[in-house]
């Protein structure tokens, strides 16, 4: 598999196991087929195993601890999360790192090489206020300048982790300030779709703007990683669970009919052909939401089958409306 320069740290595989399919967020499968699919991943050449707690009350995360009994192979590196909401800031530390401890129990580890926040950075307090439903994903730039950011530079530091990141599809003015400070993520996780869409996880007002925050990363030597290229199941060739026709999802899903006639034009299968697509963004490793090694031979395939002509990409775009972008370069 392809590995690409992975910012400050080093090199990553093309494509990055997610977590939320082991912990069964999109759609039915066992522990054992997951434990399986974590092996091929491996045995594919993928570097990066990226996980939370979120994904499956744990699940996940214990599933890469029942793979490899904490033996990590030669190569492989493991990430995870930590939503934090709007935390009183004398807590954050002791949150992190409670975060951080379990996660590795889980996954019978010493070390995490990465470590996310998860929650979303957003403005300030009255931004939460407006949106009480979510409240708890969505942390204030104030408490992640003065407490956030100052303990994870410490946690790393120390050695826990290895580096920390932002999954970036919080508030995008925010986050792109973020992004030109320093001390500034070694990673950060952006949106790589088709539609440009975070879909149920858009917690703000207004366009996602992903490829503004693409551009901002690249800017400060920060590493992007890919999520959500199917945008949860919107880019398939039918949704694997029932949502009612106002879900994010079913919009999203309704949006893209005209790119499942292009795919069928193109006799190619549309969730691979979102790969293909996306593969083609300016990031550098595309995280899967794989639930199953069938799913997971497929994308591997869409990344050995290369960049997608520009000209098709252009297709791609045109066929949702979606104004048409440069190559990447």
């Amino acid at each position: 598999m392809r590995r690409h320069r992975f910012g400050r740290l080093g090199t990553v595989s093309a494509l990055s196991l997610g977590g939320g399919g082991l912990g069964m967020l999109w759609g039915q499968t066992t522990v054992e087929e997951c434990v399986a699919t974590v092996h091929a991943s491996i045995a594919a050449g993928i570097t990066l195993l990226d996980m939370a707690p979120r994904y499956g009350d744990g699940l996940a995360e214990r599933i890469i601890g029942e793979a490899f009994a904490g033996r990590l192979p030669e190569g492989v590196r493991v990430s995870s999360k930590c939503n934090l909401g709007d935390a009183p800031p004398d807590a954050v530390e002791g949150m992190l790192r409670a975060s951080i401890e379990a996660s590795l129990a889980r996954m019978r580890i010493g070390r995490l090489d990465l470590f996310f926040l998860h929650s979303n950075i957003v403005p300030d307090r009255a931004f939460i206020a407006r949106r009480p439903a979510v409240a708890e994903r969505l942390t204030p730039y104030a408490t992640f300048a003065d407490a956030v950011r100052p303990a994870l530079e410490r946690l790393a530091a120390e050695g826990l982790i290895g580096a920390w990141g932002l999954t970036g599809i919080g508030e995008p003015g925010t986050l792109i300030r973020v992004l030109g400070e320093r001390p500034a993520p070694a990673s950060v996780q952006c949106i790589a779709n088709l539609l440009d869409s975070a879909g149920s996880l858009t917690f703000f007002d207004g366009p996602a703007r992903p490829r503004e925050i693409i551009a901002a990363a690249r800017a400060s030597d920060v590493a992007v990683m890919g999520i959500r290229a199917a945008q949860a199941g919107a880019l398939t060739a039918a949704l694997d669970r029932p949502l009612p026709a106002d879900h994010p999802e079913a919009r999203d899903y309704a949006r893209a009919a005209g790119f499942r006639r292009l795919a069928a034009e193109l006799g190619a299968d549309p969730a691979v052909l979102a790969h293909r697509y996306a593969l083609g963004l300016d990031i550098d490793t595309l995280v899967l939401g794989v639930k199953n090694r069938a799913e997971l031979a497929a994308c591997v395939a869409a990344a050995e089958a290369g960049a997608l002509d520009p000209a098709l990409m252009a297709r791609i775009e045109a066929s949702v409306g979606l104004a048409a972008h440069p190559p990447r370069a």
